[in-house]
């Protein structure tokens, strides 16, 4: 049994209020309901995919997993019963402040909290609405986006998400930063989305390197780029495509140092007739770094 998608992303900010206009006058996310202490924003029905809350880390704080069905919840705490996996069962006050209906909190070997849940709030009587006009994200059954995580355990790390929670693996891009050392990243998939989660083998000041929406149209992305000077936003990668996933994208940072890629139009991974390769180049184009 895998998890399918990933279904919310949470941020510990020392900056709430730059982060609030970050992700509404930049990203174009909408802000949803808070629930008195966090503060969260809506990319379609569902009733959140981001969550900030105010602390000193600046990085990643939790992400949230999605299981599709009640079934599917129990097969995958039996699995992690049957491995010896300690989990904690959410109480009453997590699951309503989550507004999910069963959900289970794990901590990954990088110490990244990690939460499985199912039945997640969906808000089909309040339609999306950016404030910035972005049109629309790819989510749906492609979840939220994907997250880059840095980590130096890496055989554990891996180990945690495939072997144990069903992502598999995509392909993978060595780039080469001296004449003897490549560094080789991993992209893994839970859903046709081609990479929910990628890891990166190296140490880092912090865990996430970076997160990435994916706008449904070219446009949107373009408006995005041209937002970047009215909102104060500096651009750190330009506008390219991947050469694994053949997103077009730009970065961006944020508040907190962490980067943002902003794409549209990644290709699927379809697990019946995917193969998995490796990259020597991390783009086909662009994706060059600003001043």
């Amino acid at each position: 049994m895998s998890v399918a998608s990933l279904g919310y992303i949470g941020f510990e900010v020392s900056d709430l209020k730059a982060w609030d206009s970050y992700l509404t006058g930049f990203l174009g996310l909408m802000p949803g309901r808070s629930n008195g202490t966090s503060a969260r924003y809506r990319m379609d029905d569902r009733a959140f995919r981001f969550q900030i809350d105010e602390g000193k880390a600046d990085d990643i704080s939790f992400i949230g997993l999605e299981v599709e069905t009640w079934e599917g919840m129990q097969a995958l705490r039996g699995k992690l019963d049957k491995e010896g996996v300690e989990y904690a069962p959410a109480s009453d006050n997590l699951k309503a402040e989550r507004g999910v209906r069963d959900l289970i909190v794990l901590t990954d070997p990088a110490g990244l909290q990690v939460e499985i849940y199912v039945g997640a709030t969906a808000l089909t009587d309040v339609p999306f609405n950016s404030p910035a006009g972005v049109s629309g994200y790819l989510t749906g059954e492609q979840g939220a986006g994907h997250v880059v995580l840095a980590s130096e355990k890496m055989d554990e790390v891996r180990d945690f998400y495939t072997r144990l929670l069903g992502f598999r693996l995509s392909d993978t891009i060595g780039i080469a930063i001296s004449p003897d050392f490549t560094l080789t990243l991993e992209f893994y998939h839970c859903n046709p989305r081609h990479h929910t989660l990628a890891l990166a083998p190296m140490p880092a000041p912090k865990r996430l390197h970076h997160f990435m929406v994916e706008m449904a149209t070219m446009d949107d992305v373009g408006f995005a780029m041209d937002r970047i000077g009215k909102c104060g936003v500096k651009q750190t990668m330009t506008l390219g495509k991947h050469s694994n996933d053949r997103m077009i994208s730009f970065y961006a940072a944020t508040p907190s140092g962490f980067e943002v890629e902003v794409g549209t139009a990644g290709i699927a991974v379809h697990d019946d007739v995917w193969r998995v390769t490796h990259h020597e180049v991390t783009s086909m184009w662009g994706h060059k770094r600003c001043n």
